[in-house]
């Protein structure tokens, strides 16, 4: 019997949890264990937000009660009672969550909860194919690295450093030794070049003859993980689920090859966008902007401002739970969620607003010797740039409309005078 549940194991786990089973009778079912069955299930659970049969997700303790109504200070609000609202949490000061109790205790997921269809609060679900792709990812990153034990590497350097130090070849060496070398020329090599043998690279006959060849530039390794229940189909179920009419497109926009790069965030509906100049294109430099806005802004208005965040598959934002939570709390301040691969239109509108950014700065121009003060004189430009389809009103004033001019005054932002507007490499002197 094979130790590793297969995908047809986590399917009926997934089907006898609707069912109501306990984790001992589902055990029973597959044939293993009950602590096995509850530690899949606590391992690969995911959350999610959303609401019952007829009813918007609210997970505030207050909401049976509660008679507020225009949080939003959208005079044109259709919905009068916010109570009722999917986006009141992400607005009321007296909002205070309620966890459901029965989470703390197995099965731990709302699977086969009786009451589902009537609870609006935060969920956790074991989903079959989500777990699936988690293991198959955990997995494989545990076949790598070097296949190796200490003893095995020692005994190697002791055959291996005396014969090159005559000057031997690899290939000289595995052919005369094959009983006593078990590993390919190429594996000895990289064994060397990782510093792991006594001798170096130098040491090799005909190695330092020859240039190294060159290779592409740094890839970061993207979590593949980090795609599991924030995949673009999942955002439109979770803008539908929570009504969510506020979405922040997230995207890089590259200078030269190596240099320094900016991270816009752009604000859909009102068309404003900001910009901040990260010296590397990583993942951290992305956590270390979202760490400042929500320190600046304060918690409750930043979870006003980027309740959900829509970005492409970039390995500089392949760690969506460090930006979507507090440093300090963990309290969860936005919701990430990922494009298509090779699908950019799905965040076109941020993808059209860059090429406002590509008049100041175009293509194959270095950010290096720009400054943030540069990068946010560029942008107040833009977001005082009139947009037809904001009946000709600016991204700026749109904003302000929106979320109030104590947000545009923490952001920095100001208004250009329209007359003054300069949108040339001349404005930054490049």
């Amino acid at each position: 019997m094979s130790k590793h549940m297969t995908l047809s194991e986590r399917k009926d786990i997934e089907m006898l949890l609707k069912e109501g089973r306990s984790f001992k009778e589902i055990g029973r079912s597959l044939g293993k264990d009950c602590t096995t069955i509850s530690k899949e299930v606590r391992h690969r659970l995911i959350e999610r937000k959303s609401g019952a049969w007829g009813q918007a997700y609210n997970a505030c303790v207050l909401r049976f009660g509660c008679k507020k109504s225009l949080l939003c200070k959208k005079l044109e609000c259709e919905i009068k009672k916010c109570a009722t609202c999917k986006i009141c949490n992400n607005f009321c000061d007296s909002f205070s969550e309620e966890v459901c109790k029965k989470l703390d205790k197995p099965p731990y997921v709302c699977n086969g909860c009786e009451t589902l269809k009537k609870c609006t609060l935060r969920k956790k679900f074991y989903i079959a194919a989500d777990a699936q792709e988690e293991y198959e990812y955990v997995l494989s990153e545990s076949r790598t690295g070097i296949a190796i034990n200490e003893d095995e590497l020692s005994c190697l350097d002791q055959l291996l450093t005396p014969l090159i130090q005559k000057g031997q070849s690899i290939h000289h060496i595995c052919v005369n030794n094959a009983d006593s070398i078990m590993y390919s020329e190429k594996t000895l090599y990289n064994y060397i070049d990782s510093g792991l043998i006594t001798v170096s690279n130098i040491d090799l006959p005909r190695k330092v003859k020859y240039r190294p060849r060159k290779k592409a530039g740094l890839i970061h390794k993207v979590d593949r993980k980090c795609r599991i229940g924030r995949t673009y189909n999942d955002f439109h179920n979770f803008m539908e689920e929570n009504n969510y009419p506020l979405v922040v497109q997230m995207d890089s926009v590259l200078g030269k090859k190596g240099g320094k790069v900016l991270l816009t965030l752009h604000f859909v509906k009102a068309e404003f966008m900001l910009a901040f100049l990260r010296d590397t294109n990583d993942s951290q430099s992305v956590i270390d902007i979202f760490d400042r806005l929500n320190e600046l802004l304060g918690i409750d208005m930043f979870q006003k401002l980027f309740p959900v965040v829509l970005t492409d598959n970039g390995s500089e934002f392949s760690n969506p739970r460090l930006i979507e939570c507090d440093r300090t709390t963990g309290e969860i301040r936005t919701n990430v969620f990922y494009c298509d691969p090779s699908a950019s239109f799905q965040k076109g509108a941020a993808e059209k607003n860059h090429e406002e950014i590509r008049k100041v700065l175009p293509k194959g121009t270095s950010f290096d010797n720009l400054t943030q003060k540069d990068i946010n004189l560029m942008m107040d430009h833009i977001n005082s740039y009139s947009r037809a389809n904001l009946n000709d009103k600016t991204p700026y004033d749109t904003f302000e409309f929106m979320f109030g001019k104590d947000a545009i005054k923490k952001l920095g932002s100001k208004l250009i005078p329209a007359n003054d507007i300069c949108l040339k490499p001349s404005l930054l002197k490049i």
